[in-house]
């Protein structure tokens, strides 16, 4: 029986991680933390932000709200304050609906199927 090493899964992310997950500036997310009661990360003595999963999913709730489909910080907490859940359970439709685009319609993103459909009528009025 061959020996199979665990995978070691961390409990902790720090807000540069975090950051770097969304692709935005650590000050962005310092700055929804005190907009939004949501995000409530703990604070190590040396007061170092530690993100949790559950952190970094409230965390994409927001995002998804704020950058993904367009809502205005006061728009985000009231569909917050509404429902919570219904926000996330929407959003993860909208990831799975994007995972299967992706998988069907590779070329799609980034304008490339754009490219390509454009090209080729172009090349049918040589």
């Amino acid at each position: 029986m061959a020996y199979k090493e665990k995978e070691i899964e961390k409990i902790y992310y720090s807000i540069g991680e975090v950051a770097e997950q969304f692709n935005v500036a650590p000050s962005l997310i310092r700055f929804w933390e005190s907009e939004f009661e949501l995000i409530q990360p703990k604070k190590n003595r040396k007061g170092n932000r530690q993100f949790t999963k559950e952190d970094i999913e409230n965390v994409r709730t927001i995002y998804h709200l704020v950058k993904q489909k367009g809502f205005t910080l006061q728009g985000a907490k009231e569909m917050l304050r509404n429902d919570t859940q219904a926000v996330k359970d929407k959003m993860e439709i909208y990831d799975s609906l994007k995972k299967i685009r992706q998988f069907h319609f590779p070329l799609s993103e980034g304008g490339a199927h754009w490219r390509l459909r454009r090209v080729s009528k172009q090349s049918r009025f040589r």
